[in-house]
Parts: structure tokens; C-alpha cells; sequence
């Protein structure tokens, strides 16, 4: 497998990656307007400069807990348009070496060494599907694809 370029989102002490071709651009404290009968995966939405934009609690998506409050948001372009991913700190751009392992945990597709810390990649395709958006369980996912 070759390198990767990607985008490190820091989430709580986790350390995730987003393949660069996904990223569109990086939004710091988006002001968000929360949706009280949204899915605990929906933060809520944001405006960017007249677009508006569903930000996703990162953390939820991949059922390791919640991000209240996003420091920052990557605006993802998905196949159901732009979508934020919350963030706890500074998303940065880095060139990820060859895989050190696979990953165990849904909706990504490997582990990387990055500094003193291991980045797991995110695989979008998998993670922004439109169920998972509405907030079904990944292992409710999983049953229907079989």
C-alpha cells in the first residue's frame, strides 16, 4: 500500500485521518444551530458564507463518544453534499506512511503511525452513508449489508 495524503482530526486524545481528496476546507469554531429531534450524530448545522452545512459529531459517528463543543469543523464533500466533521483541535495536512495495521473499528480502513501517535483513516464511503447520518448503529448497518 502507498502513502496517503490526508487530514489529521484530532478527537478528544484519538487521532483520525480523512483522505485529503474529502476535505474541502477547514472552518474553526463553527457557530451551530442545534436540531432538537436530530440523531446524536448531528451536532446541528452551521452556515458558511450562505451555504448551509450539517455538522456531525465526529466521536458519534464512530460510537467512541460525543464531541459537545467542535473547535474546529472539516467540511467533507460527500456524495449527499458538504457535510462538517467535528473536531477537538487543529486539523492538520500530513503525508501518512504505509499502513501499521488494519483497524478494528467501523467505518475505517487502517492504522498509521504518525509521530508518537497512531491516526486512524476514516473511510468516508463507509461512515457518511446516508444511514449512519440518520444515526442507525453501525451494527444495524452491518445486518443489512448481509
Amino acid at each position: 500500500m502507498t502513502a496517503v495524503h490526508a487530514l489529521l482530526l484530532p478527537v478528544a486524545a484519538e487521532l483520525y485521518a480523512l483522505p485529503i481528496g474529502w476535505a474541502r476546507e477547514v472552518v474553526r469554531a463553527p457557530t451551530i444551530t442545534s436540531l432538537p429531534t436530530a440523531p446524536p450524530t448531528l451536532l446541528g448545522l452551521f452556515n458558511l458564507r450562505g451555504e448551509i452545512v450539517p455538522i456531525l459529531d465526529t466521536a458519534a459517528l464512530l460510537s467512541i463518544g460525543a464531541i459537545p463543543i467542535p473547535a474546529f469543523a472539516v467540511v467533507a464533500s460527500s456524495p449527499h453534499g458538504p457535510v462538517g466533521l467535528a473536531t477537538t483541535g487543529v486539523p492538520q495536512r500530513r503525508l501518512l506512511d504505509p499502513p501499521v495495521g488494519p483497524s478494528e473499528l467501523w467505518g475505517t480502513s487502517g492504522s498509521y503511525r504518525v509521530d508518537d501517535q497512531v491516526a486512524t483513516l476514516l473511510d468516508p464511503s463507509v461512515l457518511l452513508t446516508p444511514g449512519r447520518l440518520r444515526g442507525q448503529q453501525p451494527s444495524e448497518l452491518a445486518a443489512l449489508e448481509r
